[in-house]
C-alpha cells in the first residue's frame, strides 16, 4: 500500500483571509491569543479589555472593510441581506435586482493547480489523505480533468468532508487500485472541559478495505495553531488511537499537526503512544537543500539537509513501521520564502505558482 498525506491548501479557490500575505510573528501570536480568549469562560474584566486591544491590533475595528451585504442561496433563490437591516431582496426570475457583494473567496493561479497535480502524480499513492479541500465538486473536477493530463489513472473513490472551519477547509480522501472506503466517523461534536468544540477543524476516522479483503483505519487530523488547544487535541487523538489499538485494529495517524515533533503540545501523541514518525525511518528519502544548507540541521526540521519546519506527519504503529519499503516527501511544489532553497518544478516562478506551503509525505508499506 502506498499512502500519502497532503495539506493541499484548496484546489481552485481559497478564502481571501487565507490568501493574504503571511502575517508577522506578532500578528500570529495575537491571533492565537485572541482565539484562546474568545473560547475562555467565564471571562474576567482584564480578558475583555485584552480582546478589545487585540481586535484593534488586528484591524477588526475597521468597519469600512466589512462586507456591505451577504448573499446566500435560500430555497433556490439568491437572498441579499443588507448589514444592519432585516429586509431581504431576492434575485429571481420575477424580480430584477442589481447590487454588489464582497466575495469571500479568490481563485488560485492555474499554475498552482497544476503544481498540486504534479506533486500528487509524482507519488501516485493508492490512498491519498487531504487537508484543506473546499468541496467535493472541486475534488472531482481535479481528479477527472487534471490528474489524467499527467498520465496517472484517476481515483475511483473521491470523498470530501466538511469540518468545523467555515472557510472551505474541509478534508478529503481519494482511493484507487482496489482500496475502498467502508466507513467514516467524525469528531465535530467532541467537546473540551469548557463545553466548547474540541477540534476547530476535525479528527476523522476512515475505515478502508484493502484489495486482499483486510481492513485498515486512518485518523486524519488538522490541529489548532494555539498551543493549549493543540495539546488537548493531541490528547484526544492519542486516546482514540489507543482505544482502537486495544480493539486489535491497525491504525495510523496523519495530517497537519502544526508543530514540531519535540513540542510539549504534541507529546501525548508522539511520545506517550507507540506511534513512530515515518520521517525518522531509514528508508525515508527526499531531495536535500541546495548549497551549504544541505549539511545543516535546523531545529525543528525534518532531518539533516531538509530544513523546513515540520508540521505534517505520517505516524505508524510499530508493526507497520517495520514493514515500510519506501518513504519520502515531495516539496518540489513548495515555495521557499527564505533560505534554505531546494529543487522546484520548472513551472513554479513565484509563490503564487506553488502547490502548497506544505509538502506531501508518503510511505509504501508491505501489508
Amino acid at each position: 500500500m502506498k499512502i500519502a498525506t497532503f495539506n493541499i491548501q484548496n484546489l481552485f479557490y481559497r478564502n481571501r483571509e487565507l490568501l493574504q500575505k503571511n502575517r508577522s510573528k506578532n500578528a500570529a501570536d495575537w491571533i492565537a491569543e485572541l482565539d484562546m480568549l474568545l473560547r475562555k469562560y467565564p471571562k474576567g474584566r482584564g480578558d475583555s479589555n485584552r480582546i478589545n486591544d487585540l481586535s484593534c491590533l488586528l484591524g477588526f475595528d475597521k468597519m469600512e472593510d466589512m462586507p456591505y451585504a451577504i448573499l446566500k442561496n435560500k430555497a433556490g433563490e439568491l437572498c441579499f441581506t443588507k448589514q444592519g437591516f432585516r429586509n431581504t431582496a431576492k434575485a429571481s426570475f420575477l424580480t430584477d435586482w442589481e447590487g454588489w457583494v464582497k466575495v469571500a473567496n479568490g481563485p488560485l493561479h492555474e499554475k498552482a493547480v497544476f503544481s498540486k497535480a504534479y506533486v500528487i502524480a509524482e507519488t501516485d499513492p493508492d490512498v491519498l489523505i487531504l487537508q484543506e479541500v473546499e468541496d467535493r465538486a472541486s475534488l472531482m473536477e481535479f481528479n477527472t480533468e487534471f490528474l489524467p493530463l499527467l498520465k496517472i489513472s484517476p481515483y475511483q473513490e473521491v470523498m470530501a468532508f466538511e469540518t468545523n472551519d467555515p472557510r472551505g477547509m474541509g478534508m478529503g480522501l481519494m482511493l484507487k487500485n482496489g482500496y475502498r472506503l467502508n466507513g467514516v466517523k467524525n469528531h465535530l461534536y467532541d467537546l473540551d472541559a469548557d463545553g466548547l468544540a474540541l477540534f476547530n477543524m476535525d479528527c476523522q476516522e476512515y475505515e478502508i478495505g484493502t484489495p486482499d479483503g483486510d481492513t485498515i483505519w486512518v485518523l486524519s487530523n488538522q490541529f489548532s495553531l494555539d498551543d493549549v488547544q493543540r495539546k488537548k487535541q493531541a490528547e484526544k487523538v492519542a486516546k482514540i488511537y489507543n482505544r482502537m489499538r486495544s480493539e486489535g485494529k491497525m491504525v495510523l495517524v496523519c495530517g497537519t499537526l502544526n508543530d514540531v515533533s519535540y513540542s510539549h503540545a504534541l507529546s501525548p501523541l508522539i511520545r506517550e503512544t507507540d506511534l513512530k514518525d515515518i520521517s525518522r525511518h531509514g528508508r525515508f528519502k527526499t531531495d536535500t537543500d541546495q548549497g551549504r544548507d544541505g549539511s545543516y540541521f535546523r531545529l525543528g526540521a525534518y532531518r539533516l539537509g531538509v530544513n523546513i519546519k515540520q508540521k505534517d506527519y505520517l505516524l505508524l504503529p510499530p508493526y507497520w513501521f517495520e514493514k515500510v519499503q519506501k518513504a519520502g516527501m515531495n516539496r518540489k511544489g513548495t515555495w521557499p520564502d527564505r533560505k534554505p532553497n531546494w529543487a522546484l518544478y520548472p513551472s513554479i516562478g513565484g509563490k503564487h505558482h506553488a502547490a502548497s506551503e506544505h509538502p506531501l509525505v508518503w510511505g509504501e508499506i508491505d501489508l
